[in-house]
């Protein structure tokens, strides 16, 4: 139990280094129009093949960052969200698991995609587009989840 707790506290203390609110009260309503795009398109990416979804909730994270507390406070204590955001803000990497989550969802999304479409023009295509995600993925560094 003591152990939670200080995770959870250590996390709170991570989230108040994370936040780094701008001065300008312009630029963080700007900010913010950015991040509530960026996590409307993330979300929208879940249901879409081609638009990938975790650039834009990082950079919805980012924006918030910088804009308002709340909304980046919410965003980094979503219980799935959160931690993929804490991972790469942290440590500039994703555990393995979110890696073997993307390849699943990304092989799902993009192998249907291709049955669906008749054109090759347009197979050809998402196959280019698989492979680069799949690289980029790939490329994506790696931290050992026991550290």
């Amino acid at each position: 139990m003591s152990t939670e707790f200080n995770k959870s506290m250590n996390q709170a203390q991570t989230n108040i280094n994370l936040l780094q609110l701008h001065d300008s009260p312009v630029v963080r309503w700007l900010y913010l129009s950015i991040g509530v795009t960026a996590l409307f398109i993330g979300i929208l990416g879940i249901f879409l093949p081609i638009l990938p979804t975790t650039p834009f909730v990082l950079l919805a994270a980012g924006c918030f960052a910088r804009s308002s507390e709340r909304f980046h406070g919410y965003l980094l204590s979503h219980r799935i969200a959160g931690p993929i955001i804490y991972e790469w803000c942290e440590y500039r990497s994703v555990t393995r698991q979110v890696k073997r989550w993307a390849y699943l969802v990304m092989s799902l999304s993009f192998g249907s995609s291709i049955l669906i479409v008749s054109s090759w023009g347009l197979k050809s295509m998402l196959v280019l587009l698989t492979v680069i995600l799949f690289t980029f993925i790939w490329r994506l560094p790696v931290r050992d989840e026991n550290k």
